[in-house]
C-alpha cells in the first residue's frame, strides 16, 4: 500500500473515534435507559479499542502515515472529552433531579479564569508583544490551572458527595 494512501485501515480506525464522539453525545444524556446506556458503553469501549488497534495495526504492517500520526491523538481527546463532558453534566443533572443545583463555586470560577487565560496566553502569536517568556507564562498558568482542577473537582465532590453517594431504600 502506497505510504500517502489516506484511506487505511488506521486512519478509518482513527476517524471512527471522531466520528463516535458526537454520536456520545447524544446518547450520554442524563439519566437514559438501561439500553441507551448499554449503546453509549459499546460506543465508547469500541473507539478506546480502536485506539488500540490503529497503531498497532499501521506499526505491523508499516502502513503508517503523517495523517494518522497527527490525527490519532487528537481522535483520542475528542472521544475522551465527549464522555467526560456528559458524564460531569449526568452529575449535575442527579443533583437536580434531587432537587439540589450545583453552582459554581468561587474556586471553579478561579479555575475558569486561569484555564481561559492559560489558553489565550499560549495560543497569541509570539514576537506580536515584546514579552519573550509569553509562553511559559502561559504553561505555568496553566499548570497552576491543572492543580485548581484537581482542587475544585475533590471540594465539588465532597460538598455534594451526599448526593452521589445515596442509596436508595
Amino acid at each position: 500500500m502506497a505510504r500517502h494512501a489516506i484511506f487505511t485501515i488506521p486512519n478509518l480506525l482513527t476517524a471512527y473515534r471522531f466520528a463516535a464522539a458526537p454520536v456520545l453525545l447524544f446518547f450520554l444524556y442524563p439519566q437514559p435507559s438501561v439500553g441507551v446506556s448499554l449503546f453509549a458503553f459499546f460506543l465508547f469501549l469500541t473507539g478506546a479499542l480502536t485506539d488500540l488497534a490503529d497503531g498497532y495495526y499501521a506499526r505491523k504492517h508499516k502502513i503508517e502515515t503523517v495523517l494518522g500520526k497527527l490525527m490519532d491523538p487528537v481522535a483520542d481527546k475528542v472521544l475522551v472529552c465527549a464522555a467526560l463532558i456528559m458524564l460531569i453534566t449526568g452529575l449535575r443533572g442527579v443533583a437536580a433531579s434531587s432537587g439540589i443545583v450545583i453552582a459554581a463555586s468561587g474556586m471553579g470560577k478561579l479555575k475558569s479564569i486561569l484555564q481561559y487565560t492559560a489558553l489565550c496566553v499560549l495560543i497569541f502569536p509570539l514576537g506580536v508583544v515584546p514579552i519573550p517568556f509569553l509562553h511559559e507564562l502561559g504553561k505555568a498558568i496553566l499548570y497552576v490551572s491543572a492543580v485548581m482542577t484537581v482542587w475544585s473537582g475533590v471540594d465539588y465532590f465532597y460538598r455534594f458527595q451526599k448526593i452521589f453517594l445515596e442509596t436508595s431504600h
